[in-house]
């Protein structure tokens, strides 16, 4: 790029309202959540989707308020641990697989991607990010049949051991072309979707059953009772016995409207 060509870049981009411009292209899109905060956690823009999903009146009502404002504890305190490392490393987050209320606020998964936003000078300010909903298409969408079945054999399988190679050998592909239809049609890798797929069936034992976190662990495939708890807690900022606790006994309203869906689940 010649100098005279970034001066006209920059001048131009200069005469753009471009924040409020970012914001009104996402607007556009239901199942794309955007939000900027600055570097004390506050929100300076959300898109309308996201002020839809925080039961908030209008855009006005997020400035200036933090995520402690608007969502349960347990999510806040990891939403803001997510900031705070970012702030911390200048390195974004990018492809955080992360709890999220849909737009009808049914429960849900989403992919986080989160960017630092730099002064003219350098130094960081605060950051943007955007959270796309995971939606799984249904048993047509699935390619062909051979690959419809390889995620049946996932989801009643969870207590087995399950490997990329060994679903991609039942899928008839390779390994690598399996990585990639799996990213092509959940946005998530292999080890993501197995992952969250685990994770979801423990939610629900853990809600709706009276086995222990240790039988638990077992019958959705993890090693042992110290893994899933790590995994879980990672996950959902709760231990196991937080998260049934809750459930059980509604101890915060806006935690129990999240996951009384069928499965756990916004970043914003």
């Amino acid at each position: 790029m010649t100098i005279g060509n970034r001066r006209w870049q920059e001048s131009f981009m200069r005469q753009i309202d471009t924040a409020n411009s970012i914001v009104a292209l996402f607007d556009r899109l239901p199942d794309v959540v955007f939000s900027i905060k600055d570097i004390h956690g506050r929100y300076v823009l959300m898109s309308e989707a996201a002020v839809v999903r925080c039961g908030l009146p209008n855009r006005q009502a997020v400035i200036g308020v933090t995520a402690f404002d608007l969502f349960p504890t347990p999510m806040a305190e990891r939403y803001t641990q997510q900031d705070t490392a970012l702030f911390r490393s200048g390195k974004p987050v990018i492809d955080n697989l992360d709890l999220t209320l849909y737009r009808d606020r049914s429960p849900g998964w989403c992919l986080t991607t989160k960017e630092p936003l730099r002064s003219a000078d350098g130094e960081i300010i605060g950051l943007a990010c955007l959270s796309r909903d995971l939606t799984e298409p249904g048993r047509d969408a699935l390619v062909d049949m051979d690959f419809a079945d390889t995620i049946d054999y996932i989801h009643a399988n969870l207590g087995s051991p399950l490997r990329v190679e060994e679903m991609a050998r039942r899928a008839g592909i390779t390994p690598a072309q399996f990585d990639r239809r799996m990213k092509k049609i959940f946005q998530l890798s292999a080890g993501q979707y197995l992952m969250k797929t685990r994770v979801d069936a423990a939610a629900r034992l853990l809600a709706e059953s009276d086995e222990s976190i240790a039988e638990i662990a077992q019958v959705t495939g993890f090693c042992d009772q110290s893994s899933f708890s790590r995994r879980f807690r990672l996950l959902t900022n709760l231990s196991p016995s937080h998260y049934r606790k809750l459930i059980r006994f509604g101890q915060t309203l806006g935690w129990l409207m999240l996951v009384t869906g069928s499965s756990t689940g916004l970043v914003i």
